[in-house]
């Protein structure tokens, strides 16, 4: 992979950032890619892959839009962490299927399957969370029973 290909891809996603408002997901994406090295070096390795041949690629050349190229990426990483399924948590606290779509200001959230013990991924956050979002990751992804807002 070149590094033209991966400016390319920075620009785009900086630009979409801008426009949208959006929180950049590249700081806790690496944590995820981090515990992933840990606990799954094939894993890891699978990641890395995705990110060259697939993440950056899609994003540089136009095919892909680049904040839902990257949540899904973070999606991949949640799932290549925990077995489970990925939620959108809307602005009354309600979950959804997920579906890769920004627009709507959704939390996205990775849940442990059932049984499977553990606390939820964080995969994508709206510009702002609502109380209900917030309280609903504070006792899922946080483990606080009282929320910190």
């Amino acid at each position: 992979m070149s590094q033209d290909l991966t400016a390319t891809a920075d620009q785009l996603l900086t630009g979409a950032l801008n426009a949208s408002g959006a929180r950049d997901p590249r700081d806790y994406y690496r944590e995820q890619l981090k515990k992933l090295k840990e606990v799954d070096p094939e894993k890891y390795d699978e990641a890395i892959t995705y990110y060259c041949d697939k993440l950056v690629p899609s994003v540089a050349s136009g095919e892909a839009e680049p904040l839902i190229a990257w949540m899904e990426y973070g999606r991949f990483l949640a799932e290549s962490l925990m077995q489970g399924k990925t939620v959108s948590i809307d602005e009354n606290g309600r979950s959804h299927p997920y579906e890769p779509d920004i627009s709507q200001g959704r939390l996205v959230l990775h849940l442990p399957q059932s049984g499977g013990g553990g606390r939820a991924i964080l995969v994508g956050l709206p510009s702002e969370l609502s109380p209900a979002q917030k309280a609903t990751y504070d006792v899922l992804v946080s483990g606080r029973h009282r929320s910190s807002g």
